[in-house]
């Protein structure tokens, strides 16, 4: 029977160090034949041979695309913590393309020899067991319970977690005897025997066990893949190997020995009969492995659809997604296409059709159980537990996303461009996220225009990065691990704001998949409508999956960071305020303050842009702010606005609770703002207050060009805090009376206070015809949603 796993194909390479490269050069030569997996075996003991740990690494260093795995690794000498742990680095590092396929023993006398303890056969299944526990354990991040696996042989009392890795590392089980089948069955992913030590029936046996064991276990027989050890050599004329050339009704080969096609038509009965997913061939000829990888393997995949395509049963044709059983004994004689594995399925939440989710994006839909969910579950400020993360590759493939969206309207949905999401609605508990962090691709569209095409999901960094060679600079907020589609939808305060505009101002284009699952491009002639919403209140309308903007030359600039002594905290912002309106436009400054420190003056830190390359220049915009108040920290220097922006890390988000940020809009800084932002500092009701430089070039673009109605704003003004500091109350009763708007990428409210602070009367009418029209279901509804 066939199990629904793609056919793979791996080399089983002798780990021999003399001379010290061979084996490394062998795993080169197979995956520029197109396998897809390359092993070798575990022999700690054995001189002659690498310490195949390392071996791995350094082969994974050495190749791009192939999966290394030892064939199998030698538990005995093995400790399964700190396997899991360098399993997991592997991984990481090599990009999701470690496996780990593990062996109980059998070599005991030079094991015991090299310290390992000398067990019995059904001890040695035992302690396999024990060790699978702990290795899972060590991988299980999302598991907050203290770590403790108390067997026999293995012990873990709290050791700490993690890391994850990169993808769910399958465990596959070299093994031959019913007790180590029926493991395979309860815990692994895979059986992994060799060719040459089974006798005939010893494949049919042996699934039957697995699946037996599977079954009773609750699992699904498909989630083990079957993998095989074979070997051979290639000849001109027919051998005869023992079954010869026997086709499916005869004896099956259990050596093989003649031409291409003869091994093609050999093989083909331990895919359709054995189940095999993978063949691994044994060789350390560099002739035999091409001529395998090149001639068999693409024969054997054809085949192999042939067969399946002709019987109506193989994978890719949707099939049954449940097992059948016969009456003998409950073994698995029907089913398509690869599960995942039961523990991923208990972790499901309820009202999402997993199975429902389009192939194309299944390879890459991160589920509760899965490696990689710690890393996309949260944002930056909010701790979240979605039900499945999608993350599509290309527009059409967003499309599908939306479309499955849109069969759950009953769970929330977020859209997450690759940033971190201070206002936290894109991420959810139990719900859908759509993640566009795989669209991070830029190129320049017209060097004279300085027109560049940028993906949705890159972060600003990255494109600061990608601009500075050619002497540009694209204004983009102030910390570089914002995603590009969040800011570039919403407005774009950033550090060249008051000389260059928004980060909307420079939309040129936007290539927009709407909620019916249409992609179409938006600009100032085809669907100016869009257009026009997209560049303020993206999130209602649809995805954006590319910008192109008309970026501007930007060369060297001053940036300075100034802390002051701001014991009369009114008298410094409301100098501040008029300092930055008063300043030459090529002057952009933040401030930040926090709440009172007990026996300490308050601090205020300004930062500030100065597109600049000329020191004395940079220095006479800031010589009237240091006469304001005693400085108590400086540093200015000239750098690149690439340096200025690269201020984020790489490490995944990992929010926790719920964030509170409150958002408004000013004019100038009036002295009673300044006052009142000074009492509101002073109660303690914020950690984190922030004033932004918002005028300049912003006046210059027409109120209603865009849907970012509220240009007449100087400063946007936000806050951070939470309940028990009653930010809410204290923000509405001292800081709401003087907004005249918001801006809502820092504002974590929802409702229809919020919408008619963010958008003017008209502005907010012709959102809502648009979205009536383009979104008629309200599919992107979990933002500040206009309904």
């Amino acid at each position: 029977m066939h199990y629904g796993h793609d056919l793979q194909f791996g080399t089983f390479i002798t780990p021999r160090n003399d001379p010290p490269q061979a084996a490394v050069r062998l795993a080169e030569l197979s995956e520029a034949s197109g396998y897809d997996l390359v092993t070798f075996q575990d022999h700690p003991y054995q001189p002659a041979f690498h310490d195949t740990q390392t071996l791995l690494t350094w082969v994974a260093a050495r190749t791009e695309r192939i999966h290394v795995a030892a064939n199998v690794a030698n538990m005995p000498l093995r400790p399964p913590a700190v396997l899991a742990r360098a399993a997991a680095s592997l991984d990481l590092l090599s990009g999701g393309r470690f496996d780990l396929a593990l062996g109980a023993g059998g070599f005991w006398d030079p094991i015991a020899a090299m310290g390992g303890v000398k067990l019995t056969p059904g001890q040695a299944v035992d302690a396999l067991s024990e060790a699978i526990d702990v290795i899972r354990g060590t991988w299980d991040v999302d598991e907050h319970a203290r770590f403790v696996v108390d067997g026999t042989y293995h012990h873990v009392n709290g050791a700490k977690r993690g890391p994850a890795p990169a993808h769910n590392i399958p465990i596959w089980i070299g093994a031959l005897k019913p007790r180590m089948l029926r493991l395979i069955g309860r815990k692994g992913d895979g059986w992994l025997p060799s060719l040459g030590y089974l006798q005939p029936g010893d494949l049919e046996r042996g699934n039957r066990t697995i699946d037996e064991a599977a079954l009773a276990a609750g699992r699904d027989p498909r989630e083990i893949r079957r993998l095989l050890n074979i070997g051979g050599r290639f000849t001109s004329g027919r051998g005869g190997g023992a079954g010869g050339g026997a086709g499916r009704a005869g004896v099956k080969a259990t050596s093989f020995d003649g031409p291409a096609e003869q091994w093609v038509e050999q093989l083909l009965p331990y895919v359709l009969e054995d189940g095999i997913g993978t063949f691994i061939l044994a060789s350390d000829d560099p002739g035999t492995i091409v001529h395998f990888g090149e001639e068999v393997a693409p024969a054997l995949r054809e085949a192999v659809a042939a067969e399946l395509g002709h019987a109506g049963s193989g994978a890719g044709d949707g099939g049954a997604q449940g097992a059948t059983t016969d009456a003998a004994g409950g073994r698995i004689v029907a089913a398509a296409g690869q599960v995942r594995s039961s523990a991923v399925r208990a972790k499901r939440r309820d009202g999402i059709d997993y199975e429902a989710v389009p192939p194309s994006l299944a390879a890459h839909a991160i589920e509760p159980g899965d490696a990689g969910y710690s890393r996309v579950k949260s944002t930056y400020m909010r701790g979240g537990s979605p039900g499945i993360v999608l993350q599509p590759g290309d527009p059409e493939e967003v499309a599908e996303a939306l479309a499955f969206a849109r069969r759950h309207p009953d769970v929330p949905f977020g859209v997450r461009s690759g940033g971190h999401g201070i206002s936290g609605r894109s991420t959810n508990d139990g719900g859908i996220v759509l993640d566009l962090s795989r669209l991070n691709t830029m190129r320049v569209l017209d060097a004279d225009r300085r027109l560049v095409r940028v993906e949705a999901g890159a972060r600003w960094m990255d494109v600061a990065a990608f601009l500075s060679p050619h002497g540009w600079a694209l204004s983009s907020g102030d910390y570089g691990g914002v995603g590009v589609g969040g800011l570039a939808t919403a407005g774009g305060i950033g550090w060249l704001v008051r000389e260059h505009g928004l980060t909307i101002d420079h939309v040129r284009a936007v290539e927009l998949v709407l909620a019916d699952g249409s992609i179409v491009r938006a600009d100032a002639t085809q669907h100016p409508d869009l257009f026009w919403a997209v560049r303020g209140a993206g999130a209602n309308i649809g995805v954006a999956t590319a910008f192109e903007f008309e970026v501007d030359e930007v060369g060297e600039v001053g940036f300075a960071q100034l802390a002051f002594d701001a014991s009369d905290t009114a008298g410094f912002l409301q100098a501040w305020g008029d300092w930055v309106v008063d300043s030459p436009r090529d002057l952009t400054s933040f401030l930040l303050m926090g709440g009172p420190r007990p026996g300490q003056p308050p601090v205020a830190q300004v930062m500030a842009v100065i597109d600049s390359n000329d020191p004395d220049t940079i220095l006479a915009r800031l010589q009237p702010l240091a006469e304001v108040a005693p400085l108590v920290g400086q540093e200015v220097r000239l750098t690149t606005y690439e340096a200025v922006i690269s201020n984020a890390s790489d490490a995944a988000h990992a929010g926790q609770g719920e964030p509170m940020a409150k958002s408004g809009l000013i004019g100038r800084i009036t002295p009673e703002f300044a006052r009142d932002a000074a009492a509101f500092l002073e109660s303690g009701a914020t950690y984190f207050f922030q004033i932004r430089a918002a005028g300049g070039a912003v006046h210059d673009v027409p109120a209603d060009a865009t849907a970012y109605g509220h240009r007449e704003a100087e400063f946007s003004v936000s806050a951070m805090g939470s309940p028990r500091h009653g930010t809410r109350e204290l923000w509405n009763e001292l800081m709401a009376p003087h907004m005249s708007g918001a801006y809502l990428s820092f504002e974590t409210e929802q409702g229809p206070e919020q919408l008619a602070a963010a958008y003017p009367p008209a502005t907010l009418e012709r959102l809502r015809e648009i979205k009536r029209r383009v979104d008629p279901d309200n599919l992107f509804r979990d933002n500040a949603n206009i309904a």
